[in-house]
């Protein structure tokens, strides 16, 4: 191994060294050939630093990074002149014997420099000499540190060598190695026998404050705590100024606690807390850490100071604001801008623009100068007084002074001279926001909500005419945003004279314009300014349908449903492919117009289009639809569909369902929907409880009916259908206890008592020869006034004709003539039934002959009445004649 160690050479202007280093292969000693030309300054500057010790004095909580890593050209050049002009010289004299390795120090010079010190180390050097090297390397190079850092390991230079492990402690950090940092902490104890210090998690603590890297920072801080470090100011500062500026309350209130239960006292922490409760709201919290910090004897910063007054000054505490102010001043802080700025915002938001204004006079008496932020809280607190000469006069004495205005001063400044109906004002504030650079969208914005705002639309056009008429043509985001303001403030003429005027050229844009237009009118219920907008669109071969849609759904709200109806055969005619909702809105059209056949029309032309899966709404469009056309089976198989759609099942849902396949599911299935409704804690509505009372009392199921009827009544939903219903199944299944008892209940109620429920009384009594009961419900009929329906007489009829009492049954059929009523079907075929049994024949057969003279067709039923009472009374031949004419009939049929 060759080693040519420092030469050094004299000469009366200055002192350089050359070095050369040509070393082996071993790691240990060598990291590569270097060559290096050095400055006797700089080497004289570190080699006390050495010889004492590196930082042995003072040694501080964090040491930031030391930029500097290369040394100029220029600088190169003139060295490396110097040595070429004295290197013939040099061959003349005498070479002095090799300086010892552990003389030679480290400088501040570039990478190849720090390299001849780092290769030039041997196995034997000291500690000290080897972290001064390590120094170097930790302010230039985070790779190389670790390196050297390594090799020290690796020679035994880390026993109880603190500092060694916080400059790697420091590279890991920068480097975010989190994993090998903690790794190292660890060894740093257990292994090299060092003490953990705040010194050491500061390192860390540092870069997590410098980088906002919340997380880490909390982790490392809490690794601290658990291994029995108490923390000093530097920790505390860096935790509380990292929690707020990212808004970490609860760590910062953990960090906080914890700084006073170590009985330490950092300002920073303070104003930090102060801060963070300020920004949420939070003005006692904020207010009780001053009383904290007065307690614990805490001398305020000029920064803890600023945070104090505008704790007061956002709460309107102007009077405690001056008072903080002057106890600063008396402590010795000088007068400070931002201060006095401070309180004039707080005068401000209590609209006292007096006293802010006496504080503005006040600023060149203490030698102050107003800058930005003073002129322009001076504008916002005038303007929230509405003080408009005052503000404009603060206004341009900003401008004046050249500070620009803010977005608030400019927002201020226009809603001040729309109330004030200075329309010239307005156009120079929009000037004015043109020359700061602000988009035209944001200023047209700014205009419109302030002249919505007073109600003066109307004068905008004007305003924009003056001003930036011709920007916004150009611009479809503006042009937008103002026809949708004209548009919402019922100028449809004024916007449509923009899309017309407007120069830029975007169809798709258009449409969808037009269409939040047409929709924008809709929402507002401007139906009439919809139908405007519609006729006055640039006609285009290539109709939209969204566009389409939403007009059919307007003309059908305004009941012109034979125009919905021609703009859905002009898209049925271009096949113009329908989504769901395009569907929806065509059914919903037909099912307003009462067209429920041409509804189901398009329901069926929709289920061939496969790629159709119709939402909640439309399934029970759908539902309703079917139920009013009373198709039983297209219900049952649509309720199958629904339950494999995948649908979310609401309230509105089930109720839909069973109110309209009630009585196209089996009894069964509907019960166990309503009980499962029931279990997801949804409410069932009146319709819903009178379907499930008319299921039960139809099948005979009493106690299930019963317990739906209370439920009903608890929560106060059941309506006299539902009495109704209740007494048709107990008048049906013969309960006369319970169906007296209901109606007892109906009336006490207050409900009247019904023609339904009459009836239903009436064909109990009737059917089971309770005559007593019978002519005292017809006389309640008659103190009631009840007026009887075709129902109540074919009753009658029917209990009559059973007894034969052809004189009742003659007698009903007079009253039914003087309520101006005619026998129906059923009137007719009961009365048939009666002269049968009382075998008057030819009378019967009159009926029949009477029914066809008033157009009543004979059914199954009627042909069937008098066939029997033919062969009662042994008119057999003219009995099978009129079987003979039934069946005849009913193939024609």
């Amino acid at each position: 191994m060759v080693h040519l160690q420092l030469l050094q050479f004299s000469s009366s202007s200055s002192h350089c060294a050359v070095c050369y280093n040509l070393w082996g292969s071993s790691r240990g000693e060598s990291f590569g050939l270097k060559k290096t030309v050095l400055s006797r300054k700089k080497i004289g500057k570190h080699i006390p630093e050495a010889a004492h010790g590196s930082h042995s004095t003072a040694e501080l909580a964090v040491e930031g990074p030391v930029e500097g890593e290369n040394t100029a050209r220029k600088s190169e050049r003139r060295i490396w002149k110097r040595v070429a002009a004295m290197s013939k010289s040099a061959r003349t004299k005498q070479v002095p014997g090799p300086v010892p390795s552990r003389c030679v120090q480290p400088s501040h010079g570039s990478e190849d420099d720090v390299g001849v010190f780092v290769s030039s180390v041997k196995a034997e050097a000291s500690m000290e000499h080897c972290n001064s090297i390590l120094k170097l390397l930790e302010k230039q190079n985070d790779s190389r540190t670790m390196e050297f850092f390594d090799w020290m390991k690796s020679n035994g230079k880390l026993e109880k060598n603190d500092t060694a492990y916080n400059l790697a402690l420091r590279a890991l950090a920068r480097r975010e190695n989190w994993a090998e940092a903690e790794s190292l902490l660890r060894e740093m104890t257990f292994d090299s026998g060092c003490e953990l210090t705040p010194r050491v998690f500061n390192a860390l603590i540092f870069v997590c404050a410098k980088r906002g890297l919340v997380a880490c920072g909390e982790k490392w801080f809490r690794m601290m705590l658990q291994e029995g470090v108490k923390p000093n100011v530097a920790t505390v500062g860096m935790l509380m100024g990292l929690y707020r500026k990212n808004g970490n309350l609860a760590q910062a209130e953990f960090t906080f606690a914890h700084m006073r239960s170590c009985k330490l006292q950092c300002v920073t922490a303070y104003s930090a807390m102060i801060t963070m409760y300020t920004r949420l709201g939070l003005y006692d919290k904020s207010e009780e850490i001053i009383r904290l910090m007065e307690e614990d004897g805490a001398i305020p910063n000029l920064e803890n100071w600023l945070v104090r007054l505008n704790v007061y000054s956002q709460q309107g505490k102007v009077e405690v604001a001056e008072l903080v102010l002057r106890s600063m001043l008396s402590s010795g802080i000088p007068p400070n801008i931002i201060a006095y700025n401070i309180l004039i915002m707080g005068y401000g938001k209590v609209s006292n623009p007096k006293a802010a204004h006496r504080l503005f006079e006040n600023l060149q008496t203490i030698g102050l100068d107003p800058d930005e932020t003073t002129y322009r809280s001076m504008v916002e607190g005038f303007g929230r007084a509405d003080s408009y000469k005052e503000a404009m006069w603060y206004y341009k004495e900003l401008k004046n002074s050249g500070f620009k205005p803010s977005s608030s001063n400019f927002y201020t400044m226009i809603n001040l001279q729309a109330r004030h109906a200075d329309e010239k004002g307005v156009v120079q504030t929009l000037k004015d926001m043109r020359l700061v650079g602000c988009q035209y969208s944001s200023i047209l914005s700014s205009l419109l909500q302030a002249y919505e705002r007073v109600g003066g639309m109307e004068k905008v056009p004007l305003i924009l005419k003056a001003s930036f008429y011709e920007n916004i043509l150009c611009d479809p985001t503006s042009c937008s945003i103002l026809v949708m303001a004209y548009v919402q403030n019922s100028l449809v003429d004024e916007a449509m004279l923009v899309l017309q005027e407007k120069t830029w050229e975007d169809s798709n844009f258009e449409d969808n314009l037009y269409h939040l237009l047409i929709c924008s009118c809709k929402e507002a219920g401007h139906l009439d300014n919809a139908v405007k907008i519609y006729n006055q669109m640039p006609q285009s071969e290539n109709i939209n349908l969204h566009i389409s849609c939403s007009m059919i759904d307007i003309l059908s709200s305004l009941n012109r449903f034979s125009e919905a109806e021609n703009l859905y055969k002009k898209l049925k005619a271009l096949a113009v492919a329908f989504d769901m909702i395009a569907y929806s809105i065509v059914v919903r059209m037909y099912i307003k117009s009462g067209s429920l056949k041409d509804a189901c029309l398009v329901l069926e032309m929709m289920e061939n289009q496969k790629d159709i899966v119709p939402d909640t709404f439309l399934f029970r469009d759908m539902l309703r639809t079917y139920q009013q056309c009373g198709k039983l089976e297209k219900l049952a198989s649509l309720y199958y569909r629904l339950l494999k759609s995948g649908v979310t099942w609401d309230e509105a849902m089930y109720n839909c369902v069973i109110n309209c396949c009630g009585r196209a599911l089996p009894v069964d299935e509907v019960s166990r929907l309503f009980n499962e409704m029931i279990q997801c804690g949804y409410a069932a509505n009146t319709i819903t409880f009178n379907v499930m009372l008319h299921i039960y009392g139809k099948s005979g199921f009493l106690r299930k009916a019963r317990k739906v009827f209370l439920m009903a009544r608890k929560q106060g939903l059941a309506d006299v259908i539902s009495y109704n219903t209740i007494i048709a199944a107990y008048s049906h299944s013969r309960d006369f206890k319970k169906m007296r008892s209901t109606v007892q209940q109906m009336q006490h109620e207050g409900y009247p008592v019904s023609l339904e429920v009459y009836n239903c009384m009436l064909d109990a009594y009737g059917k089971e020869d309770l005559f007593e009961e019978f002519n005292d419900v017809l006389q309640k009929m008659k103190e009631a006034r009840c007026s009887s329906d075709h129902y109540t007489y074919n009753i009658l009829i029917n209990i009559y004709a059973k007894k034969g009492w052809i004189e009742e049954v003659s007698h009903v059929l007079g009253k039914l003539k003087e309520h101006g009523l005619e026998p129906d079907l059923y009137s007719y075929n009961t009365l048939i039934k009666a002269y049968g049994i009382a075998g008057m024949v030819e009378e019967a057969v009159n009926v029949v002959q009477e029914m066809r003279v008033k157009g009543i067709q004979p059914d199954r039923i009627t042909f069937g009445n008098l066939v029997t009472a033919l062969q009662r009374n042994e008119n057999f031949l003219e009995a099978v004649k009129w079987s003979l004419w039934m069946k005849q009939m009913t193939m024609l049929s």
